[in-house]
């Protein structure tokens, strides 16, 4: 039975690059019947923090990634790497230079492993100088603690970044030093930005963190990351992790670098926002709402349900409704100004709003059907074209040069609201 573990480090966020390395791993764990595992690489006390690991965790449930048994902590294992330490120099393998146990490397020697995603990797221990596997404060070298878990958690399979290939001959001598089997190895090329350069804040957000503040929903942001080294065929892009389950294999993952697009994945995630049930949308609209200082406490549920229904097939993030649905929760909404030089300072749109509003206040039966009629018929009667009318009426309700459809937006928005808002921005404007 196939073993893999996630092994991140409690310094900071959960990198999107950590994040996809967590999925593979957990992918195949799950695919083939496996088990995943969780340590945490805590050795380093003065960096580690708990803050950052109840995000990591937090984002991992987040992200639909479970893991197998208790949390492993390498900073509560301290004695078990120095007693597998002791017992390698006891055998002569290794040496100590002050308090500090130092793994002899054999020299001469050619390693080579078949990588399930490179092929053959051959290194040569002449270049690799002897590991310390405890230093002189006591705490265990980074190379020894993996390698002695990796042993003892019976891992099988290590699937990880590129940037760690070094580290694996160096992990290997340690493993034959234990006396345990050697892991397979699966080794990801790195995920790059957009410009081909190492991903970094310069190219936008890189946690996960911050992807889930703005709004994406966990289940886009999964579907990315998988197309990020992987394919499920036939140049699909919507993928479940339901059905990347069903049809993941670690072999099938490319050998080239990729280049993290945050504009596909905007786009992605509008795909499954445009998706989704109105009602499992709510709860995520209303809090952020809250979040972003909008009083929900009057806000009618209903009411609420039929503004998500008019923009979810046009936002992308979460974050985008409030943005772009404001005006309907507030009066003073700010008016975009290129918008309000183009659409309301001109004579001629502000008289055609205030007729607008004038026939509007005739209307018995406030619907879309009947708005836009008379918007049309007011347009023909006096020799115009309707977006005449209809780009400064949007400007005057909203204070936007986009959004929903027009006559719906004003029906949600009620007879009274848009009649004086149209009159208003009429007169200001003058």
């Amino acid at each position: 039975m196939a073993t893999v573990r996630f092994a991140p480090s409690p310094t900071g966020f959960l990198h999107l690059g950590s994040a996809r390395t967590a999925l593979f791993n957990w992918l195949y764990a799950r695919h083939t019947g496996g088990k995943f595992l969780l340590r945490v690489e805590d050795t380093d006390q003065t960096r580690s923090d708990k803050k950052f690991l109840k995000e990591i965790l937090e984002d991992l449930k987040w992200m639909g990634i479970d893991w197998d048994g208790d949390v492993v902590y390498q900073s509560q294992r301290f004695d078990i790497y120095r007693k597998e330490a002791e017992k390698i120099l006891a055998e002569g393998k290794a040496y100590k230079e002050g308090e500090a146990i130092i793994f002899k490397v054999e020299k001469g020697r050619t390693i080579e492993i078949n990588d399930i995603i490179h092929g053959k990797i051959v290194f040569n221990t002449d270049e690799i100088k002897d590991q310390v596997m405890i230093k002189s404060d006591g705490s265990p070298a980074y190379n020894f603690c993996c390698a002695v878990d990796d042993a003892l958690l019976n891992i099988t399979h290590i699937i990880r970044g590129d940037d760690h290939i070094s580290n694996t001959p160096k992990q290997i001598l340690l493993y034959e030093a234990l006396g345990r089997a050697v892991p397979e190895f699966a080794h990801m090329p790195l995920m790059m930005g957009a410009d081909g350069a190492k991903l970094s804040k310069r190219h936008g957000a890189v946690s996960v963190e911050e992807y889930r503040k703005e709004g994406f929903l966990p289940e886009a942001l999964v579907n990315y990351l998988l197309l990020l080294g992987w394919s499920p065929g036939e140049d699909k892009e919507i993928v479940t992790l339901e059905e990347a389950l069903k049809l993941f294999e670690l072999k099938s993952m490319r050998d080239v670098q990729s280049r993290f697009d945050a504009q596909k994945l905007r786009w992605l995630n509008g795909e499954y926002m445009a998706k989704k049930e109105t009602k499992e949308l709510f709860p995520l609209v209303r809090a952020r709402l809250s979040l972003d200082g909008f009083d929900t406490n009057g806000i009618d549920d209903g009411y609420l349900m039929k503004i998500i229904d008019l923009y979810k097939i046009r936002i992308k993030t979460i974050k985008e409704f409030t943005e772009l649905a404001d005006y309907f929760f507030i009066e003073d909404f700010a008016l975009e100004e290129k918008g309000e030089r183009k659409y309301l300072s001109k004579e001629s749109n502000r008289k055609n709003i205030e007729l607008f509003a004038e026939k509007l206040a005739e209307l018995d039966d406030f619907n879309p059907e009947n708005i836009e009629e008379i918007c049309r018929a007011l347009a023909e009667k006096n020799n115009f074209k309707a977006a005449e009318i209809i780009h400064p009426a949007r400007m005057a309700i909203s204070g936007k040069t986009r959004g929903a459809g027009l006559f719906e937006t004003m029906e949600l928005l009620g007879k009274i609201k848009v009649i004086d808002r149209l009159k208003k921005a009429a007169k200001k404007h003058k």
